[in-house]
């Protein structure tokens, strides 16, 4: 393989976001479309390096990069002229300061969450709440400040007019991607947040029969929680009220509890089990989505009657055994490759085969060390290179022939590689290809 350099106008190029023909196409963008995923097809597809600009340094690590990073890396002003004065973001000399305010938290994020679990202290950071979405997160402040209270929050906000906040956010060291609200559901599994939170986020919760909201509903564990931040939990003008009654209703036929409110701040619970969806009337006025979603709810897939052991007794063990199989085998990559963990701040594994075989919606230069899947080998690894960061790693653990063949292609994007033993390596034919990606420029 032969791969030519990318135009310099691609140096932050998403492929399945900036698709500007796919757009093109569009019937409507009413509903925030444009900023949804179109990816390119198989023949449309980027087939060159993207190469870092010439300005650009090896980002400042963990935790330091949580409140500062280099100019260079994200040399955009744009966010600084629009919210520094709500103190998102400041410029000073050759890098960027995050004071860890919001719109909504001028205070900043860490009295904000005292209120929060002041307002509702079962929520209980660190032990109760571990897992939390943070939507239109902005420069993902919010999610920043959970680390210290031992929680992980995935940041989330749209490519819009504030186009570069995940990138500020991932730069950061934050987990982050951009996605948005709007047509299609958010790419994750159900039930898996204790809380999700949308401070000023600029959502119609209620149009389309409370769609989007129900899309929420879908993510939270039972019990969860979910935290509202906006003007019309506080504001009297009459239309802020209207949009408040409104919320008010479907939360009820959501049936979600309103456990607090205060200031700016509403917080409503998810039920633990499905009795109250169970227990309505028929002709209480759900809507039609409520109604749909409601039908899924309580329709167990066929797959599931055919499993006769106790999965709720086995998840600990699967669990702690997954565990203890993984921390050997990271463990053993450190080592043999001379690596600490203090290295890694941003790490995807690909095996988790999201959007398929397709790229992951993220800037170029966004990740620290990537472990493979198995898609087109020449376009994974065109992937792989445009989100990893220079100096950040790649490890595929594959058989002697797909590794060779990897390591083809990992010399024709510029990498470093090397192919050594597994632990395993008495017993199983696997081999371990390291890659490294390294700095260079057009």
């Amino acid at each position: 393989y032969n791969f030519e350099v990318c135009p310099s106008r691609l140096k932050e190029y998403v492929p399945c976001i900036d698709n500007v023909a796919a757009i093109k196409e569009l019937q409507s963008v009413s509903r925030g479309e444009n900023w949804e995923r179109h990816c390119p097809t198989l023949t449309e597809r980027m087939c060159c390096l993207i190469a870092a600009p010439i300005t650009y340094k090896v980002p400042i690590r963990w935790p330091k990069s949580r409140d500062e990073v280099w100019y260079s890396n994200v040399p955009h002003k744009q966010l600084v002229a629009d919210k520094g004065g709500q103190y998102w973001i400041r410029l000073e000399k050759d890098r960027f300061i995050f004071p860890g305010c919001g719109t909504q938290f001028a205070h900043g994020a860490n009295q904000y969450l005292d209120q929060i679990s002041k307002m509702r202290p079962i929520i209980e950071y660190g032990r109760r709440t571990r897992v939390v979405l943070d939507i239109r997160c902005g420069v993902a402040s919010f999610g920043a400040s959970l680390f210290d209270r031992d929680v992980i929050t995935l940041s989330i906000a749209p490519k819009d007019v504030h186009e570069n906040q995940i990138q500020f956010a991932l730069e950061r060291g934050v987990p982050a991607m951009i996605a948005i609200l709007a047509t299609r559901r958010l790419p994750y599994p159900s039930q898996v947040f204790d809380l999700i939170h949308c401070s000023r986020c600029r959502i119609n919760w209620t149009r389309d029969d409370g769609i989007l909201l129900i899309g929420v509903n879908r993510l939270l564990q039972a019990g969860a929680y979910f935290i509202w931040s906006a003007p019309p939990v506080y504001k009297n003008e009459e239309k802020q009220k209207n949009i408040w009654k409104g919320i008010e209703s479907l939360t009820s036929r959501l049936c979600w509890k309103q456990v607090g409110k205060e200031g700016q701040v509403a917080v409503w619970r998810k039920p633990l089990n499905d009795s109250c969806y169970i227990d309505r009337p028929i002709d209480t006025g759900k809507p039609s989505a409520t109604k749909r979603m409601i039908q899924t709810m309580l329709s167990a897939p066929s797959r599931i009657h055919s499993i006769s052991m106790n999965a709720r007794l086995a998840r600990h063990q699967v669990l702690k055994g997954d565990r203890r199989y993984w921390y050997v085998i990271m463990k053993g990559y450190l080592r043999s490759l001379g690596l600490r963990k203090e290295e890694f701040r941003n790490v995807m594994d690909m095996r988790a085969l999201y959007g398929g075989c397709e790229p992951f919606d993220t800037y170029p230069r966004a990740y620290d060390l990537l472990t493979s899947t198995s898609c087109n080998i020449a376009h994974i690894v065109l992937e792989m290179d445009r989100i990893l960061r220079p100096g950040g790693w790649v490890l595929v653990r594959e058989s002697n022939a797909i590794v060779r063949r990897v390591q083809r292609l990992a010399k024709s994007v510029r990498w470093r590689t090397q192919i050594l033993d597994t632990e395993n390596w008495k017993y199983c034919k696997d081999k371990l290809l390291s890659c490294q990606k390294l700095l260079w420029h057009n």
